[in-house]
């Protein structure tokens, strides 16, 4: 992957791009006044677990992000023998039923798929091909759907997302060469909000109907919280969700209007990052390293805290348990490319939403050695995936 603005390298900045997009950059795209802004039917297909069952069961899915994408040193891309331990991990000690493989590259998008599936987990394909052109973008998550379909065919249970917040991740809809730019010219008032909705009105349809030409379960897209999405072309209502109320109420009454769809709901991203008052900075808190300086720092006044990760990730799984949406995934398991370090300013872990933390062999080189560590919040998750699942019982 190619390097972002000011040195930032892509694999950095996507968790955060997509993290900005729910929190500050999406809510401008509104034409309506609610999140859901079409017109709500009454009712829709989609997976038979995820209407009233799911509401009296609690979440049916439980589960964590895994990106599958070339690493920014050749030790910390996507790797067979690696993502095997890391799903026999997400199965056996996070005691998750549910996995997102997202990234790039079909190959390794399947076979991260396929070994989940193997371990009895549900899974969802999410291609995020991106600063490419919008066919090679449709021709990708193609390939990825008719994948997706020979794994449903072989007895997997298998979602397909066709993409996630097109709005920074596809050229030609926001300003800018890359996800970084396109995140700061939406910040900065430099963009036509009604053209890219137009455009967007445009490109989702033809997603839609790109998967549904190759796949035949069921489909979603990955929207940011207030994304404009007509989802009568989905079985799924998808919001990556990185809110934050001092109210656990504020988290029912935000997510309402997507609920009244007559589809299952999903939190196709939810977490924060590893600071005091992460949570409160939402989607923004990956923005808290400055990478002007010649080695990336931390910015001053930040101070570490896994307990607030692990705090806040058990609220709000509990309220998306109580309200009975039919999954949510954590963002996300691990990122090779954020290391934890002892000295604070270089701590990138810190602006990281994992629930591990990365250690390289040495400080500035990650090694064929490197190796994650479980965080407090994977912990807290843990308890909370298996205690849901003993009340609720198995998934099948």
């Amino acid at each position: 992957m190619g390097m972002g603005h000011d040195g930032m390298t892509r694999g950095r900045f996507l968790a955060g791009a997509a993290a900005a997009g729910a929190a500050t950059v999406a809510a401008p795209l509104l034409t309506g006044p609610a999140a859901a802004a079409a017109p709500r039917p009454a009712g829709g297909e989609g997976p038979t677990d995820g209407g009233q069952e799911s509401s009296r069961r609690g979440l049916t899915y439980r589960g964590v992000l895994y990106e599958c994408a070339d690493g920014e040193t050749p030790h910390t891309g996507w790797d067979r023998n690696r993502m095997c331990s890391d799903v026999r991990a997400i199965r056996r000690s996070l005691h998750a039923n549910s996995l997102v493989a997202y990234g790039t590259g079909v190959e390794r998008l399947t076979a991260t798929a396929a070994e989940a599936a193997e371990h009895g987990m549900h899974v969802w394909l999410q291609p995020r091909l991106a600063d490419v052109p919008e066919r090679e973008i449709l021709d990708h998550l193609a390939e990825t759907g008719r994948q997706a379909e020979r794994l449903r065919r072989q007895g997997a249970r298998v979602y397909l997302s066709v993409g996630c917040e097109f709005v920074l991740f596809v050229p030609g809809i926001a300003p800018g060469d890359n996800a970084y730019e396109r995140v700061r010219n939406m910040l900065s008032g430099n963009w036509d909000p009604e053209e890219a909705q137009r455009k967007l009105d445009r490109l989702i349809p033809r997603a839609a109907a790109t998967a549904r030409a190759v796949f035949h379960g069921p489909v979603t897209y990955g929207a940011a919280l207030g994304d404009t999405v007509g989802w009568t072309l989905f079985d799924i209502v998808s919001v990556n969700y990185y809110s934050y109320f001092a109210d656990p109420g504020g988290y029912a009454r935000e997510l309402a209007p997507y609920c009244e769809w007559g589809r299952p709901v999903a939190i196709t991203e939810c977490g924060t990052c590893t600071f005091q008052g992460a949570p409160e900075a939402g989607g923004m808190g990956w923005d808290t390293v400055d990478h002007t300086k010649p080695k990336p720092e931390v910015r001053p006044g930040l101070r570490r805290s896994e307990r607030t990760q692990a705090r806040y990730l058990t609220q709000v799984l509990d309220v998306f348990e109580d309200l009975g949406l039919h999954a949510a995934m954590v963002y996300e398991f691990v990122s090779p490319d954020q290391p934890h370090r002892g000295e604070p300013r270089y701590d990138y872990d810190m602006a990281g939403y994992t629930l591990t933390k990365a250690v390289w062999g040495t400080e500035d080189d990650p090694t064929a050695r490197w190796h994650w560590e479980p965080k407090e919040s994977f912990h807290a998750v843990a308890r909370h995936f298996a205690r849901a699942a003993a009340r609720s019982g198995p998934t099948g």
